[in-house]
């Protein structure tokens, strides 16, 4: 499929995905959703890529947000539609088996916000900026907001950006754990591919089932999702990379995991 909104691009084994609507700062539109959820799911799919970076074109902005200019005369149920389509793409980006870096360049505002948070893991460039001010525009977030960003930074944080509606900056996001790390802008694409291809170089079938345990655990409780991690655990067993990389440790040499 060939994309207006979205790039593709590979390098090695990881995918650079780049929502490319640079006039609009990046915002989310109905066709951008589609054309993400598209390639996310093909990206699922291709057992050639081991992680997925996810940015946005230029450098003022990641994803400003959803497009105002789309949902202002939205009725109630088409707001609900839209919603629950954003609902669904970011729960493909989340759910996806390869691990997801954002490589957030600029604003994160909004969806923008909610896309990032969707992602495994985020770096940020020190120009990002990273807020949930729908409440500016007499809405809730409507991509996950409430729900995901209380799961990562904790109730009081969340709540004190979700009823606000302030604007972080990058440092303040990594201080509160919103961010895993903060680079240059410059360094920021060089940093992901780095932490991408470290990824890419361990045993792919263990990446893919800590991002399992790791999803899937958060919705149990303590004493349940420590058995899913020891059936999970057993299953690596079942693999030949437990093998070559048990045997490479033993060995003192590096492991060739096989790369399906």
């Amino acid at each position: 499929m060939e994309y207006e909104y979205i790039r593709l691009e590979k390098k090695g084994a990881a995918a650079i995905v780049t929502i490319d609507r640079p006039e609009a700062l990046n915002a989310l539109n109905l066709d951008t959703l589609l054309e993400l959820d598209h390639c996310f799911i093909d990206l699922g799919e291709d057992e050639e890529v081991a992680v997925v970076i996810l940015t946005g074109a230029g450098e003022k902005s990641f994803v400003a947000g959803a497009d105002i200019s789309h949902m202002q005369d939205l009725s109630v149920i088409e707001a609900n539609r839209f919603a629950r389509f954003g609902h669904k793409v970011l729960k493909t980006i989340e759910e996806l088996p390869q691990p997801v870096i954002a490589a957030v360049n600029g604003f994160a505002l909004g969806g923008g916000c909610e896309i990032a948070i969707s992602c495994d893991i985020r770096y940020a460039a020190e120009n990002a900026k990273f807020g949930q001010p729908e409440v500016n525009l007499g809405v809730i977030p409507g991509f996950g907001g409430t729900q995901r960003l209380p799961r990562l930074i904790g109730k009081g944080r969340a709540n004190e950006l979700l009823f606000s509606g302030d604007i972080i900056d990058a440092a303040e996001a990594c201080r509160i754990g919103l961010v895993n790390r903060v680079f240059p802008q410059q360094e920021l694409l060089e940093k992901c591919l780095g932490l991408a291809g470290r990824i890419a170089s361990r045993g792919p079938l263990a990446v893919r089932l800590c991002k399992e345990a790791v999803n899937n655990g958060m919705e149990m409780d303590l004493a349940r999702a420590c058995r899913y991690e020891a059936d999970l655990f057993g299953l690596c067993f079942a693999s030949d990379e437990q093998g070559e990389g048990m045997l490479a440790f033993l060995e003192k040499r590096v492991p060739e995991f096989k790369k399906k």
